[in-house]
């Protein structure tokens, strides 16, 4: 049954004090100044297209609020803002240009309620169409919105826990030295099409050495046929931490052919921002799925093609006559996939980041039973985990290379003099100006 449940917001269009306006009024009203041609096309009647984006959008809009309560999004806008600062902060600690976020996160920190209305679009549009009966719409779209809000709630908070240890670590005399260009990405987009995973950003602490982080891997890399997809395969499987560490500057951390099919991380963190994570379930199916050839794959992309553009265009889609059979996963508590994430990668140390306090039975069995380094009833304050910098500066490894930061007027003075002496001609890189100018003082 579909529910009409009165939002306590009234509605944009209504300019006069009455009861409020539900998601399922405006859609019938919508029903009055559309159609439906022989294709399948949508048709506003003449003179309407104006009120008809007015309702549409109210539509979503007012949906939006009756799957999510206002209350649940002014936490979202909270949560957002706390993220922005905490960018803010580690833009000016590190002198950095820009934190770089994936579009899907960039776009619900710019705008939660349009980053939502966007997600159920096309949902409205078959609703619109008569291709979806209210109660199918209201399942799917709602399903859309819960999980657009709950995934990108767990990236900001997962996010800006990343975010505050490396802040910490520069803080104590730490510096970022990759990426070099002063934009620390937080996504992963495209960065593995030349068949390697590689970090986020690189630490280096004068005395302790380099600490490589790498969110959200393993990832799939780029492949062109079945024997690449094959050996590939394990990356699109792989269980999925939040945070990989490593000692020393570590670029790519692939190693097809074994299982796991990375290198061995010193540290994991994971996060956990829901208050009651420790009781839900998640199935795990990707590690016991099947390989596919690169033909079962192509079938499968142009199976979905097809089901989205063929009901746009109003034509058959055509059969498709390859069927995956892949294995059934198993359900596990999600405190377990933590353990297992620790069995599996077999880092030297696991800690586990929870926002919300954590029954003492379940963290008595994470820290005692299983040897996780477990900081709870955390919320938003880096100062509960300012201790994890420490941890991770321990396992740092020094390299061949020596760095240094200049800062203020020594950055200044020293851009001046490189640049007087290539308007006298030096053409040597930045390291052989630095050579020259030592080598000219131990000879003095």
């Amino acid at each position: 049954m579909v529910k009409e449940v009165e939002t306590t917001r009234a509605s944009s269009l209504d300019a006069t004090a009455g009861p409020p306006i539900t998601w399922i009024n405006i859609y019938e009203e919508l029903l009055n100044i559309t159609g439906v041609d022989g294709a399948g096309r949508l048709k506003v009647k003449s003179g309407y297209r104006e009120t008809f984006n007015k309702l549409e959008n109210e539509l979503r809009e007012q949906f939006i609020y009756n799957i999510l309560d206002k209350d649940l999004i002014e936490l979202g806008h909270k949560w957002v803002e706390l993220f922005k600062d905490a960018i803010e902060e580690l833009k000016q600690v590190a002198d950095l240009y820009a934190v770089m976020l994936s579009r899907e996160l960039k776009s619900f920190t710019e705008d939660i309620l349009s980053h939502l209305k966007k997600k159920i679009f096309i949902y409205t549009n078959d609703l619109l169409r008569r291709r979806i009966e209210l109660e199918e719409y209201e399942r799917k779209a709602g399903a859309a919105i819960r999980t657009s809000f709950r995934t990108n709630l767990r990236s900001i908070y997962q996010n800006w826990v990343f975010i505050k240890i490396v802040k910490k670590i520069v803080e104590d005399n730490g510096t970022i030295v990759y990426p070099e260009n002063k934009y620390l990405p937080l996504e992963r987009w495209g960065k593995q099409k030349t068949g390697v995973i590689p970090p986020n950003t690189i630490t280096y602490t004068p005395g302790k050495g380099y600490l490589s982080f790498f969110l959200e891997a393993p990832r799939p890399i780029g492949w062109e046929d079945t024997s690449d997809l094959r050996r590939a395969w394990k990356l699109y499987t792989a269980l999925r931490p939040d945070m990989l560490v490593y000692g020393g500057r570590i670029l790519n951390i692939i190693q097809l052919g074994v299982d796991p099919p990375i290198k061995r991380p010193n540290v994991i963190i994971e996060c956990k921002e829901l208050e009651d994570w420790y009781l839900r379930v998640r199935d795990i199916k990707g590690p016991l799925a099947q390989p596919l050839t690169a033909e079962e794959w192509r079938n499968k992309w142009i199976e979905g093609l097809w089901t989205g553009l063929a009901d746009v265009l109003g034509v058959d889609r055509e059969k498709v006559t390859e069927t995956v059979k892949e294995r059934k996963g198993i359900r596990l508590r999600e405190y377990h996939i933590v353990t297992l994430y620790k069995s599996l990668y077999k880092p030297d140390k696991m800690i586990l980041v929870s926002r919300a306090r954590i029954p003492r039975e379940i963290k008595r069995e994470l820290e005692y039973d299983h040897g996780m380094v477990v900081y709870d009833d955390v919320g938003f304050s880096e100062e509960k985990i300012n201790d994890i910098a420490s941890i991770l500066v321990e396992h740092a490894k020094p390299d061949s290379e020596i760095i240094l930061k200049l800062q203020g007027e020594l950055r200044e003075l020293f851009e001046k003099a490189y640049l007087k002496a290539m308007s006298r001609g030096f053409k040597g890189s930045v390291q052989e100006f630095l050579k020259q100018v030592l080598e000219k003082y131990m000879l003095e």
